[in-house]
């Protein structure tokens, strides 16, 4: 199996769409094999009618091979993408061929299964394989039919682990499962946990009840449900690099819709609350009405956060407490899932991605599409890149926030992973607000006195060095900011150019957004600050953006943590306009309507459940 192979599983229902978001990953390449595992003939006229329609959404591009024998084919042409549709009819013929639909628990289909798994690990192209989900799949209560359901999870869990990308579609919308972080655990009768490998799957016995029960003394896995999994990160498939062309050159930005905030202000004061009683939240709420330019605003389904990777010649000479190879090493954690955010995405329900700018290490081909440089140059003496490599830097942001808006994200937020990466932002945040160094510098990572002084030593350098170029966005990047930065700045940039809403993170992600709202004047309308940091840098960023922070923790991580946890608020902002009663739908009164009883001298009758509390 080589690094450049991308192996992924798509699971849906009938009708789920699973089939064309497997196209669409590999709808960059020039070749691709169809092998369809189902018949192309049918007397059945829905069954060709489906054909009909999968073999219209395919181009040229497309050569169809009807095949049962998996393994064989990938075998045949390991080195051109492959498409597998699906892996339901595969296991139906498997079963077929031993006569396997009335031997119940008897069947044994792991040489096939492991043949697969073997094709699949010897292609050196990329290959997506359709499978249906038992637990979203309609099969019938019969014996056949658990039979094909039990062996379908059994299939679909030993391809995941030889995919390194796993989709699951429902009702159109894509969820990226992680990775497992490890071997699963199973717990046996007596309490003791052993790896899953060692042992066997419960098997089916018949009892005296309808429907088959566990064999006792098989150990059965079980699951720990106390916190969701952690989101694995996923990179960007193949394709051509953009033009980086006028890339620093950003159409007039458009604010977000007035109107529709008035809109939405007079629709908080019909809900059954006191008028302002959720404070800032009902701002946020308005913030999304307008910027979707609707009021109710849409729920937020599809979030997702990209992590800006970079490394920086800077952190060579001591600004930060961790040496900079543990940049690729965090890089590396985050893409399986092992990161902080990775966790507080898997809890809010987004999805995490990760982009290697500059990371001075070679990184999976999916992290390093857009990879400018491996490490930006030393900030204190030479420009940290050169302007075409700034210009590429921030074409590549712009590119990566047209992918996710098109591809249906409704909000954005960018993250960063850089070890030394808040002395550059902190030597923009200085340059742009005409600080002094001492003002603005802060631990990062947690230095020490000796660190800090190195650090304060650094930005008083860059900035000088900045002071040429402070009028030109683009050189300022240039010369001291670096290839995940200048991604950020474009990213944020262009986020508002296509009117999407973003949460920034910390001082990295902020100091980005001050460059960015000097490209495009106006951008800032479309950000919301996440958190405030402990980085005396960022609070005066937020400071010249105008921005007040969602939440203050006291947090100093980045990767997008503090916007993550602001997440679920931005959310029940806008659910709020969404989903709450208004009086008139509750019936409940009003407490700014007139009321008819206090003519009578009953001056409680008016008296409501919103009166009752206000805070």
């Amino acid at each position: 199996m080589t690094d450049r192979a991308v192996r992924t599983l798509v699971l849906g229902g009938v009708r789920s769409g699973k089939s064309a978001h497997g196209e669409s990953l590999l709808g960059e390449h020039r070749q691709i094999r169809y092998l369809a595992t189902g018949p192309l003939t049918s007397s059945d006229g829905d069954w060709m009618d489906r054909v009909r329609i999968h073999r219209e959404r395919r181009d040229d591009r497309y050569t169809t091979i009807e095949t049962t024998d998996l393994g064989h084919a990938l075998r045949a042409a390991p080195d051109i993408p492959a498409l597998v549709d699906d892996l339901g009819n595969w296991l139906t013929a498997q079963i077929d061929a031993v006569h396997g639909w009335t031997s119940g628990s008897e069947i044994d289909l792991d040489g096939p299964i492991d043949d697969l798994c073997d094709a699949l690990g010897a292609m050196t192209a990329d290959v997506v394989l359709i499978s249906p989900e038992a637990g979203l799949s309609l099969v019938p209560p019969t014996p056949a039919g658990r039979v094909f359901q039990d062996l379908l999870g059994t299939l679909n869990a030993r391809v995941a682990q030889v995919c390194e990308r796993v989709d699951l579609v429902v009702a159109g919308r894509v969820l990226n499962l992680p990775a497992a972080p490890g071997p699963m655990l199973t717990r046996s009768t007596t309490g003791s946990a052993t790896p899953a490998s060692d042992t066997q799957l419960p098997t089916a016995t018949t009892s005296d009840h309808d429907g088959p029960t566990l064999t006792p003394s098989i150990a059965i896995t079980t699951t720990d449900i106390s916190a969701p999994e952690p989101v694995a990160a996923v990179g960007f498939s193949a394709g051509p690099r953009p033009d980086p062309t006028d890339a620093e050159v950003f159409a007039p930005i458009t604010p977000p819709d007035e109107a529709i905030a008035q809109d939405a202000r007079r629709r908080h004061a019909t809900l059954t609350k006191p008028p302002g009683s959720l404070g800032r939240v009902e701002e946020i709420g308005v913030w999304i009405a307008a910027c979707q330019g609707q009021c109710p605003p849409a729920p937020l389904t599809s979030p997702t956060v990209v992590v800006f990777a970079g490394d920086h010649g800077v952190a060579r000479g001591g600004v930060s407490a961790f040496p900079p190879e543990v940049t690729a090493q965090m890089v590396a954690n985050i893409s399986a899932g092992g990161a902080a955010v990775n966790v507080m995405a898997g809890r809010v329900g987004a999805t995490v991605k990760v982009v290697d700018m500059s990371v001075d290490a070679d990184t999976a081909p999916e992290l390093s599409r857009y990879k400018v440089r491996r490490s930006s140059d030393d900030l204190r003496t030479t420009d940290a890149l050169t302007l075409a490599e700034a210009r590429e830097a921030l074409a590549a942001g712009r590119a990566i926030a047209d992918d996710l808006v098109d591809s249906g994200t409704d909000l954005l937020i960018a993250g960063e992973m850089g070890i030394g990466n808040t002395t550059p932002a902190t030597v923009l945040v200085g340059a742009l607000t005409r600080r002094e160094p001492v003002e603005i510098v802060g631990r990062g990572t947690g230095v020490d006195d000796a660190g800090w002084m190195r650090k304060t030593a650094a930005i008083r350098d860059g900035m000088r060095r900045a002071r040429k170029v402070i009028h030109d966005p683009l050189a300022l990047l240039a010369a001291v900011g670096g290839a995940d930065l200048a991604a950020t700045v474009g990213f944020l940039a262009q986020a508002a150019v296509r009117r999407t809403p973003v949460i920034l993170d910390g001082v990295v992600i902020t100091a980005a957004a001050m460059v960015a709202n000097e490209l495009a004047p106006g951008a800032m309308r479309w950000w919301i600050a996440g958190h405030r940091s402990v980085e005396p840098a960022h609070q005066i960023a937020l400071e010249h953006l105008d921005l007040v922070p969602v939440l203050d923790l006291s947090m100093r991580l980045g990767e997008g943590s503090g916007a993550v946890l602001a997440l679920p608020i931005v959310q029940s902002a806008a659910d709020l306009l969404v989903s709450m009663a208004t009086f008139g739908e509750a019936g409940v009164t009003d407490k700014s309507a007139p009321d008819a009883n206090t003519a009578d001298g009953d001056t409680t009758a008016g008296a409501t459940t919103a009166d009752a509390e206000t805070s």
